[in-house]
């Protein structure tokens, strides 16, 4: 039982990590589309242009570059099951946040409207995975078969 649980955790994190691995390749294009969709409050813009004159980097790329961290080491952590309450509770955040900003599906219609709300459920599906494991934390079942969960 305890490898279906650690193929289990493998497969289900392969989303995080493909995609943060994607987004550090093509970092550029990920700036690229953050940037369309990124709106900085007013009482923020002294923080953006510190970060930018620290870095070098405009606020775009620094948040595909962080996007990209983000789900790789939260999904790294989770196959391996080391910090799982904190690497779930960063990937429902980061999830819920690119929910919200790039399926906005109630601002669409037609084709873009079906096809976002289908990705904003999937979301919604995997934060709702991320949740139970965040409730679970980083257990193991114990190897004489009583397998009760201890919170």
């Amino acid at each position: 039982m305890n490898i279906l649980l650690v193929i289990g955790r493998i497969a289900f994190v392969l989303i995080f990590v493909l995609s943060g691995a994607q987004k550090l390749l093509d970092i550029s294009g990920t700036a690229a589309m953050i940037e369309g969709k990124l709106v900085v409050p007013p009482l923020l813009i002294d923080l953006e242009t510190q970060l930018q004159s620290m870095t070098g980097q405009p606020l775009p790329r620094l948040l595909a570059m962080v996007a990209g961290v983000v789900e790789i080491s939260g999904g790294l952590l989770i196959a391996a099951n080391i910090g799982t309450r904190v690497a779930a509770i960063a990937l429902i955040l980061f999830t819920a946040a690119a929910t919200y900003l790039f399926h906005d599906f109630w601002a669409m219609s037609g084709a873009d409207r079906s096809a976002n709300m289908i990705h904003a459920m999937k979301n919604l599906s995997i934060m709702g995975a991320l949740l139970m494991l965040f409730v679970i934390g980083s257990w193991r079942p114990s190897p004489q078969g009583n397998d009760r969960a201890r919170y």
